[in-house]
């Protein structure tokens, strides 16, 4: 990618989930349109831009820490300007300006259509400038003019569908940054998908921090399901998977579309985060023991093929051993596909951070290996059954970690997040969708060869 233009080259650092790697993406078609180069070399960029997170403890760390080496960067290099975006802005505004005097330009989550007017103001005047004003509790902003560039491989792309959150879960301090839920109208998700298709996008994987909750503010009233019919009739499309589905809100119909579209995966992404009824009310959950069972039977008996996925948080404050052994039993009856396990720790701001009764750091961590060690058992007998298959495999490229081979994905393997397949024999094109067999299998990944039809 060309370089020249004085003071226009711009170098971005994403940090977080897909959802704030949509906004970079963004961020950059902004970028472009003003007439920056973009380069992934910070030391000719003359814009260093961090868009941040700031989740949990080591998700600020993480920011902090790229802020900093930026800032040497900058300290390097007279003349270059550094901007910090994002959650980690949100959550701390001018503070973090102030703090850190090495940032130029600072633009909390809502603003970002403000990035370029307050670059082009620190240009001309020297000075500081910040904007992070409150979270709007309006509509999502509607899609900007201009292109988005992706930074996914180009046959696959994150779509977010809505902004904001409205669960008051005690651990989550998101609500604060994002504000409250916000959905955008089918008309728009649409278009984008169909310019997202018009680029070689097959794989959508549309995201929210709670998306079975989609449409249900917009007038006249929608749903996930009928958003998804309607994506599932775009041409050029071929995968649509649909991540962060709270549990409550899992519906018969969105179920029954999952089993009726072909191109919408039966891939069920339930961000559980415990099984135990007294931790789920503590962490101010809707959700019980009992219904997560019911639905987890539900989604057995009406889609039998279906890949679930979730994630559980252990060491919530009060966690009891018993209430521990609670969770690890629902896990070892072999439910889940793919799981996460998370363990507490204190975030500043959220009602979790005021309960007593923490449990240890040590004790947290052993009960995220016990419940990790348990479920790659699970994970290694469940691919197993996959030996001798002929399944759809998405093609993203060749492998980074194993020369000569080729990788890619089932429909029950998300990006970044699940297992892959390695395919040793054959060269499919990355962004096809081929039948590979299944000749190996291990905890988390395939190894299989492309077959001849």
């Amino acid at each position: 990618m060309a370089e020249e233009g004085s003071g226009k080259r711009v170098g971005v650092i994403s940090l977080g989930c897909p959802k704030n790697l949509v906004d970079t993406e963004k961020m950059l078609g902004r970028f472009l349109q003003q007439g920056y180069r973009l380069t992934a070399d910070p030391e000719a960029a003359d814009l260093l831009v961090v868009n941040t997170c700031g989740f949990k403890a080591d998700a600020e760390a993480e920011s902090r820490e790229a802020i900093a080496a930026m800032g040497e960067i900058k300290a390097r290099h007279p003349g270059k300007r550094l901007v910090v975006t994002g959650c980690l802005s949100q959550r701390y505004g001018a503070a973090l300006a102030q703090e850190l005097p090495e940032i130029d330009v600072l633009v909390g989550s809502a603003q970002y259509e403000r990035l370029i007017p307050l670059i082009e103001a620190n240009q001309r005047t020297g000075e500081a400038a910040w904007e992070v004003e409150p979270l709007s509790s309006g509509v999502a902003a509607a899609d900007e003019e201009g292109d988005r560039v992706l930074t996914t491989p180009s046959h696959t792309a994150y779509v977010k569908i809505a902004e904001g959150c409205n669960n008051p879960c005690a651990f989550c301090i998101i609500p604060q940054l994002r504000g409250r839920f916000r959905s955008r109208t089918p008309a728009e998700i649409e278009a984008e998908v169909i310019q997202l298709s018009r680029q070689g996008v097959v794989e959508i994987n549309l995201v929210s921090q709670d998306t079975t909750l989609y449409g249900r503010d917009l007038e006249p009233r929608f749903s996930l399901a009928a958003l998804l019919r309607r994506l599932a009739r775009l041409e050029g499309i071929r995968w649509i998977r649909a991540l962060y589905l709270y549990p409550t809100l899992i519906t018969p119909e969105l179920l029954a579309v999952m089993g009726s579209e072909e191109k919408v995966l039966p891939y069920l992404d339930i961000p559980l985060q415990h099984s135990h009824s007294a931790v789920l009310a503590r962490m101010k959950r809707v959700e019980r023991a009992e219904g997560i069972v019911r639905l987890l039977q539900q989604i057995r008996q009406q889609l039998p093929e279906a890949v679930v996925r979730t994630t559980f948080i252990v060491g919530f404050p009060g966690e009891t051993k018993k209430e521990f052994r609670h969770l690890y039993r629902l896990v070892a009856q072999g439910w889940f596909d793919h799981v996460g396990v998370f363990t507490y720790s204190d975030e500043q701001g959220t009602a979790a951070c005021l309960l007593p009764d923490k449990v240890s750091a040590k004790k947290a961590r052993r009960r995220q290996q016990a419940l990790m060690l348990l479920q790659q058992r699970i994970s290694r007998k469940k691919l197993k059954q996959q030996l001798g298959r002929t399944l759809p495999v998405l093609v993203d490229g060749v492998s980074e970690a194993h020369e000569g081979l080729m990788v890619g994905r089932t429909a029950g393997q998300a990006p970044e997040v699940d297992g892959l397949v390695y395919i040793n024999a054959g060269q499919p094109r990355p962004g096809t969708i081929v039948p590979v067999t299944i000749t190996e299998s291990h905890e988390y990944d395939l190894v299989g060869q492309v077959a001849t039809i």
